[in-house]
């Protein structure tokens, strides 16, 4: 998915769950900073103070560039969570291993990681643990059967349009790639098809399986169940029994995940934005931005810095509300969404893999 969903529609979203405004505005900027938070390492300050952070996307994604790419530990954890064959933690599975590393929509393995997450919704980035949390769930709709491994399971031979016939237009720009052995990572070979809420497409995939997608309901059902997700989180109950997305809120969603058609997810970005500033939903009208780097940016106000690359050798002011800055929390909990990923969700599952 692109910023349209992991930030405009996750802050309408949190609203419909009953978030306010300014709890709404932390937990989409999380779940799209997702995407933004490119930069890794010490951060150093004036006074001796240190901070290490880690990054969870890459500096550029270019799908000419798949080496790179699969050089950086971001996939498995922020972007293709395994789905383990659809299976419960210690159920036999007599699949092979990259099968456990599939992505699958509202797997167990993703109902587990929202359990932890609401188990910890005191902690100080809570909601920004929360926003990192609901980028990852819903990505398990876009990214289901795809793997955030360099494996021949994503390979794509045909790439078919929503009538099931051959689509030459995607097909040519595949052509302008560099084919390598590095290709089959993620969803690579169909580009961004499974982030475009409006498309309808296919492939045939690394196992010779035809797969149809319709993302339009495909993100309909993500932005529902991250509804329900966030109102157990409010309600710290993860297995309460809840309602998703009230008409019509429902319906406009829906509309809107079908009609806006541009291919920049700026551009539909804006358009959500703008459905939110006059007022469309039944929140009622709020003026919400989201400024990655920069001035205004959560990292220039807890940095002072408008730089989009930092520099090893960066020296920063030090400020006491350092400690307690959207971006420091935000940070925070990246490194414990990831540890736990790794290192207590996945090992339960059978999974290991760093």
């Amino acid at each position: 998915m692109q910023i349209d969903f992991h930030h405009g529609v996750t802050y309408i979203v949190a609203r419909l769950a009953g978030f306010d405004h300014q709890s709404a505005n932390v937990i989409a900027y999380s779940s799209q900073y997702v995407d933004d938070a490119t930069n890794s390492g010490i951060i150093r300050f004036n006074n001796g103070a240190t901070f290490y952070r880690i990054s969870s996307a890459h500096k550029t994604l270019d799908y000419r560039n798949f080496q790179e790419l699969a050089n950086h530990r971001v996939w498995i954890p922020f972007h293709f969570l395994p789905g383990n064959n659809g299976k419960k933690a210690g159920e036999v599975d007599e699949g092979k291993f990259i099968d456990k590393l599939i992505c699958r929509p509202n797997s167990y393995v993703a109902q587990d990681m929202i359990r932890e997450c609401i188990k910890h919704r005191d902690n100080l980035y809570g909601l920004h643990r929360l926003g990192i949390t609901m980028h990852v769930y819903v990505d398990t709709w876009s990214h289901q059967g795809f793997a955030g491994v360099n494996h021949q399971v994503n390979a794509a031979k045909k790439l078919l349009d929503e009538n099931e016939k051959p689509d030459k237009n995607l097909m040519n720009r595949l052509k302008n790639y560099f084919v390598n052995e590095a290709l089959p990572l993620g969803h690579g070979t169909v580009l961004s098809n499974p982030d475009k809420p409006f498309l309808k497409w296919g492939y045939i995939n690394g196992r010779n399986e035809k797969i149809m997608r319709n993302n339009p309901e495909d993100f309909l059902n993500a932005a529902d169940f991250m509804c329900k997700a966030m109102r157990r989180y409010l309600l710290g109950d993860a297995d309460m029994d809840v309602l998703g997305i009230p008409e019509p809120d429902r319906s406009l969603i829906a509309n809107m995940l079908v009609n806006i058609r541009d291919k920049k997810d700026h551009l539909r970005h804006r358009q959500w934005l703008n459905a939110i500033a006059s007022g469309m939903f039944s929140f009622g009208a709020e003026n919400v931005v989201y400024i990655p780097k920069g001035k205004k940016s959560w990292k220039y106000l807890a940095l002072g810095t408008k730089k989009l690359v930092d520099k090893d050798d960066d020296v920063f002011s030090y400020h006491p509300q350092f400690l307690l800055s959207d971006w420091k929390l935000f940070h925070d909990a990246l490194q414990i969404h990831r540890f736990y990923i790794i290192h207590e969700l996945l090992p339960k599952y059978g999974i290991c893999i760093d």
